[in-house]
């Protein structure tokens, strides 16, 4: 292995994990190849092919020092299984001082007359920083990792940014959108006060009367606990923000609406999990 601070580490992988016809089984426990990023490195992928045998017989993980605080890993994109849509596995969004990097992704579902319809895929990026902060939960199992709220509580306090990326896999008109968001908002604000009420009627101005073809994107972006950065694209990513959010209570219950003991997307919180037991092995 050629270059100062690369550590090579050999791991052997069972075949069906390599096999393509079991691609769509491995992706449905973890949504996403998301051994992007660990602290200030960058994971790497390298096979050897047998043409004795027809086969991978042997796989190595690299892990490369990085002096950039924004590395992924080879792949550009990763792709939510269900709905097939791809993230960028790191972007820069307006309002943020760095890059973000790719943690999990999942979709939300509503059920019409017992039907489960895909409404949208999600994605949380967050600054990498973020994680030298969770040194408590290393070594922890995903299912751990996913049933402990002060995990995410401590994600979520960390005045560095969070991003959910949201996409449109159908198209819904902005009412119908805010009044779900709405709907999942409003509870977990026990007494609203004049800046909430304030707050959340910015957040739903911005949806009014406004078609959100499939393919939109909305960014739901936490530069720190006390307010959130909307933006909303129907061309590619987002130049601007449409609406800054100053209440730190609604930035709070949106953020519990995802990651809280009650998920609207189930999926999207596994999938995070299984990405942070990755990176604090």
């Amino acid at each position: 292995m050629g270059g100062l601070g690369s550590i090579s580490i050999p791991m052997c992988i069972p075949s069906q994990l390599l096999n393509p016809n079991r691609r769509n089984n491995f992706l449905g426990k973890l949504s996403h190849p998301c051994l992007l990023f660990h602290k200030s490195h960058s994971l790497s992928l390298s096979s050897h092919f047998s043409p004795q045998n027809n086969k991978v017989t042997e796989t190595h993980f690299t892990l490369k020092a990085s002096a950039s605080s924004s590395s992924v890993g080879a792949a550009d994109y990763t792709e939510e299984p269900a709905t097939k849509v791809k993230f960028q596995t790191s972007l820069s969004l307006p309002g943020c001082s760095s890059s973000l990097s790719l943690l999990g992704t999942g979709y939300r579902e509503k059920v019409f007359a017992i039907i489960g319809v895909k409404v949208y895929a999600a994605g949380l990026y967050v600054n990498q920083s973020i994680l030298s902060k969770l040194d408590a939960w290393k070594g922890w199992l995903a299912s751990q990792i996913q049933d402990d709220l002060s995990l995410f509580k401590s994600i979520f306090e960390v005045p560095l940014e969070k991003s959910l990326q949201i996409v449109l896999v159908r198209d819904v008109d902005g009412k119908t959108f805010w009044d779900a968001l709405d709907e999942a908002i409003s509870p977990r604000i026990k007494a609203p006060t004049p800046v909430d009420q304030s707050a959340l009627s910015t957040f739903r101005s911005i949806f009014q009367g406004r078609p959100l073809n499939k393919g939109t994107f909305i960014f739901l972006t936490w530069p720190d606990p006390s307010k959130m950065l909307v933006a909303v694209s129907s061309d590619g990513m987002p130049a601007s923000t449409d609406a800054t959010i100053e209440s730190a209570n609604v930035a709070s219950a949106l953020f519990d609406v995802f990651f809280g003991d009650a998920p609207v997307s189930p999926s999207l919180k596994t999938s995070v999990a299984n990405g942070l037991a990755s990176i604090l092995k």
